[in-house]
């Protein structure tokens, strides 16, 4: 019967890291029983060839070095694969269990929940979960949007990316093309920093307003990238969370709890409604648009017709 590839692998792994001298092909074939298996030479190159390639890619380190006839052998040596101790705080060990909880959606889910048992296994508690307790509680941050991936890559690798993107006072979106910074998730959603090269600015997307693919381009930057990139002061300053004015809205009851949690005065009506005031600010009008009629603004004026020119539009499209 065949022998596994995990356990050939592990067979392995095993002799490079246990010899004291580097082994040649020959000496590995006739210490590890699947190789004796291998049909001919040239089955069992192709078979080591890639087990090795697997060996490195999971991460071992294989020196390549030459007996004294002039055949290649091969070793890991234990000093260059140890792992340092692993000396995390609580805060460092949340973070990163938190970060990889990102891609539980994602394709990486599986390398970031293999890292994850990684460090459990060197003795990190990286949630209430790993200490004993329920873990009901524990921190979530989806990545469901499916410009999630593409973007976070691209911006790992500098590429500019070209994608449809629909704002929130258009019915159909707009080709965009932007040099993607950085990816930051707040209030739930994911948001792009980056240059926007037909506008030549500074732009943020939220990523649930991206529709069809993410296409990268080739291609260098045209646009420096700045030290620091503060996405939630942008979205922020867009929603007028640092506004000083205020504005009176009536609110639907049991509806737009993201708008109730901001309100500085609310009052129930008897009617059904709640009458609230909120930050004004720029870009307060798109954000009240999105909850369509279960908000209707009273003051001021000018954000009235605003949000009822931006329901407009969307009614047309």
């Amino acid at each position: 019967m065949a022998i596994a590839k995990a356990e050939r692998l592990m067979n392995l792994a095993l002799c490079l890291l246990g010899t004291r001298r580097p082994l040649t092909k020959r000496e590995l074939r006739s210490s590890i029983e699947a190789y004796l298996e291998a049909a001919g030479d040239d089955a069992f190159n192709r078979m080591f060839e890639r087990d090795k390639d697997d060996l490195r890619e999971l991460g071992l380190i294989i020196d390549t070095a030459e007996n004294v006839e002039g055949e290649a052998a091969y070793q890991a040596r234990r000093d260059l694969n140890q792992l340092p101790p692993i000396t995390l705080d609580p805060a460092e060990a949340a973070a990163l269990g938190l970060a990889a909880r990102v891609w539980q959606q994602a394709r990486l889910a599986g390398a970031a929940s293999g890292a994850l048992q990684k460090l459990r296994a060197a003795g990190m508690p990286l949630t209430e979960d790993d200490r004993g307790a329920s873990g009901a509680l524990q921190p979530r941050i989806p990545a469901q949007d499916a410009a999630f991936e593409p973007l976070m890559l691209a911006c790992r690798d500098r590429r500019p990316v070209v994608f449809q993107y629909r704002k929130s006072t258009e019915a159909q979106p707009a080709r965009r093309q932007v040099e993607p910074w950085i990816l930051e998730c707040w209030r739930g959603h994911w948001y792009l920093a980056g240059w926007d090269r037909d506008r030549r600015a500074e732009r943020v997307f939220r990523l649930s307003r991206i529709t069809g693919p993410v296409r990268s381009r080739a291609g260098a930057y045209t646009a420096e990238v700045p030290d620091q990139v503060r996405v939630r002061e942008t979205v922020e300053r867009w929603a007028g969370e640092s506004a000083t004015a205020s504005a009176r809205i009536r609110l639907r009851k049991g509806c737009g709890y993201p708008l109730r949690a901001r309100a500085t005065q609310a009052r129930d009506t008897g009617d059904g409604w709640e009458e609230l005031e909120v930050p004004y600010g720029h870009g307060l009008g798109a954000w009240l648009a999105e909850f369509g009629p279960d908000v209707l603004v009273l003051e001021p004026a000018d954000l009235r017709a605003d949000v009822v020119d931006r329901l407009r539009a969307v009614a047309k499209g």
